[in-house]
């Protein structure tokens, strides 16, 4: 058997075979993230060494856990989850998120995105921040939140920013922010299909590689939002959908309250009262579009030309308004001055005047009443 049939068997016996344990999500390393997960922080020291975590949550490919104890006897387990993008770890987020609605979240400003909980026995902390999920949980003992989220933000400072970004998608939903709560947000055509079960019109997606949609409830109406990467692929799908939607009604089959191509944007809303209601959720979208250059942008020079001259003229606005202002101020300062100078001057000419019988003006001494000289340097009487 030649050597390229013989390795080409081999390599689908291996993937046959562990192919189970990959989709059952069970087989899931702990290396990766024990590995990121510290010895100790701050005040806190590790209790054990990193074991792996029971519950995997979607995208997750490393999970482990690890406890820390305080010298004040200040316990937290700390459960990290890496996943293999941003999106990854922020979709997971989001659907716990989701799953916890009723347990009373409160934002917490940890990592890029969290929230915090109680579940009867202990408080929980969860966040993402790059390709991390993050829970953090007291041992039920602490009931101290603030020491949960500073713990929390200690662990974060740890980790690696990624994007820093909440995905813009999520952005663009109406009431954004505000919706957290009732958000979802998906990578891939199985996870769109089990947040709707029911609708056939979304087998006419065709969820290419970096397709991405968001979810949300606005009351008894569900939106679901989806972005195409490029003009083609969300053309094509609209074509797609369209038609879907019209077979569905020539069937009398349900379909959405709602649809409509926005930009790379499909949107769909379901179990709206009615189409209007549908349509001004729909309206509420906006596509911002983002151009990419695969080579050398040609507009680089003309951008940087436009740059310059808009700041040169920024920086001449600027000069001329500081000018300005010195200009006036000095003269209103210098009229100030003047004025005040003038009044004490015709205050004291006032003044000389109310003791003059002459207005002011100088006066001879011939009948000698005011002896204002020396009269020793005055002349004799003539003899």
């Amino acid at each position: 058997m030649p050597f390229y049939a013989y390795f080409k068997r081999l390599l689908v016996f291996t993937v046959l075979a562990f192919a189970p344990m990959v989709a059952s999500g069970q087989d899931v390393s702990p290396i990766a993230a024990g590995k990121i997960l510290p010895g100790s922080l701050g005040d806190f020291r590790a209790g054990k060494t990193a074991a792996p975590t029971t519950e995997i949550p979607p995208h997750v490919t490393s999970s482990a856990n690890r406890s820390y104890v305080s010298k004040d006897g200040a316990k937290f387990l700390v459960d990290l989850y890496l996943t293999n993008s941003d999106a990854a770890a922020y979709a997971a987020l989001t659907r716990k998120r989701k799953e916890l609605a009723a347990s009373g979240l409160t934002a917490a400003n940890v990592g890029t995105d969290g929230f915090t909980y109680r579940d009867g026995s202990a408080n929980h902390l969860m966040f993402f921040k790059g390709k991390a999920l993050v829970t953090v949980r007291d041992d039920g003992k602490l009931q101290d939140l603030d020491a949960l989220r500073n713990f929390g933000r200690a662990f974060a400072e740890t980790l690696d920013k990624g994007e820093a970004e909440i995905p813009s998608l999520v952005k663009h939903l109406p009431g954004w922010p505000g919706i957290e709560d009732q958000t979802l947000y998906l990578l891939n055509h199985k996870e769109v299909r089990e947040s709707f079960s029911n609708q056939n019109v979304l087998e006419a997606l065709n969820f290419a590689t970096g397709t991405e949609a968001a979810v949300a409830n606005y009351g008894g109406s569900k939106l679901l939002l989806i972005e195409f990467k490029t003009p083609q692929l969300a053309s094509d799908n609209d074509t797609r959908i369209v038609a879907r939607i019209q077979d569905l009604r020539n069937a009398g089959q349900p379909g959405p309250a709602g649809y409509r191509r926005v930009g790379n944007y499909s949107v769909f809303v379901f179990d709206a009262p009615n189409e209007q209601a549908a349509n001004n959720l729909i309206d509420q979208i906006q596509y911002q579009q983002v151009v990419q250059w695969l080579g050398r942008n040609p507009t680089l020079y003309d951008k940087a030309a436009n740059e310059f001259t808009r700041t040169t003229l920024g920086v001449f606005i600027a000069v001329v308004k500081a000018s300005g202002l010195v200009i006036l101020g000095s003269l209103a300062a210098g009229g100030l001055l003047g004025t005040l100078l003038f009044r004490v001057r015709r205050k004291q000419q006032r003044m000389a005047q109310a003791y003059s019988d002459a207005g002011g003006m100088l006066r001879l001494n011939i009948d000698e009443l005011n002896a204002t000289h020396d009269p020793g340097r005055l002349l004799g009487p003539r003899t």
